[in-house]
């Protein structure tokens, strides 16, 4: 993330300075993202989720998020470009990157039929986000850090350099993002999880365009799981539930054999999808942003 202005501009020309950057325009689409999320929230709970303002944040919060992934991905290979030496990822290599998959992921949701759960993951990424960017570049160049000197008036001018104090609601921002993140990113992992249960239960009702949704969307989660620690303590966490739950002595030896085939199945299918057979080594792709 570039740094503030300098201080020594004026504040006009450093909001100018500042709005210039693509990491602004980054900035606006989590921001709009936040706002359309809010405003579709608000018409789901009050059961108007069909009406055109509703469909209309809808859209355009998956507008949002494909442009700020898409900010992010064209950024990357601009650096990769510009990199002497580097040779372009291949197309394996390129939807490993988890900011592909969701760039990707915002715009099957786009042109998807709507599903308000899909939202939520997004819109957590997106609160942090611009937590970060309003500490790490808003609050500095509105109100850049003072110099606070740490010697006395009597002090020698060989003594230690001036320090700088930061803004008190960017520190409380800070404390904000260090607390609760780790659950706020398992939160995500769980919503993903639960989401593919809900897009699993459209398409056995045979929802129009489910099926091809379910793959879709299955392949996502399945990249998710490889790269995510999150996601796989979400799935450990759930399998651990129901393995609970079956180990109950009121549970149906039928129901325990079927969980059984159930996890066997799973194994399976991970096995058999794991990328990195074919990517050379299975790295992980860069953090979500």
């Amino acid at each position: 993330m570039a740094p503030p202005p300098p201080a020594s501009m004026p504040l006009g020309q450093r909001m100018m300075h500042l709005a210039q950057t693509l990491q602004f325009g980054w900035f606006v689409g989590h921001l709009t993202l936040l706002f359309c999320s809010l405003r579709y929230s608000l018409s789901y709970i009050f059961f108007q989720s069909s009406s055109r303002w509703a469909r209309f944040s809808y859209r355009t919060a998956f507008v949002a998020a494909a442009a700020t992934y898409g900010i992010v991905v064209y950024k990357a290979f601009r650096a990769r470009a510009r990199s002497s030496g580097r040779q372009q990822p291949g197309a394996l290599n390129l939807l490993g990157d988890e900011n592909v998959q969701y760039l990707l992921m915002a715009l099957v949701w786009l042109f998807s039929y709507q599903i308000p759960l899909a939202l939520l993951p997004f819109t957590v990424y997106s609160v942090f986000h611009v937590a970060t960017y309003t500490r790490a570049n808003l609050i500095p160049t509105i109100q850049p850090p003072q110099q606070t000197p740490s010697t006395s008036a009597g002090a020698s001018p060989g003594g230690r350099p001036a320090s700088k104090h930061s803004s008190p609601l960017a520190d409380t921002i800070g404390r904000f993002v260090k607390e609760y993140y780790d659950a706020s990113m398992m939160l995500v992992a769980s919503l993903e999880i639960f989401l593919w249960f809900r897009v699993l239960f459209s398409a056995a009702i045979f929802t129009r365009g489910s099926w091809i949704l379910l793959a879709v969307y299955t392949i996502f989660v399945r990249a998710r799981y490889s790269q995510s620690s999150f996601v796989q303590g979400a799935v450990g966490q759930g399998v651990a539930r129901v393995d609970a739950l079956v180990a109950n002595q009121s549970t149906p030896p039928v129901a325990r054999q079927a969980w059984e085939t159930v996890k066997r199945l799973g194994r399976q299918a991970t096995d058999a999808t794991d990328l990195g057979r074919y990517t050379g080594g299975g790295q992980a792709g860069k953090k979500a942003q």
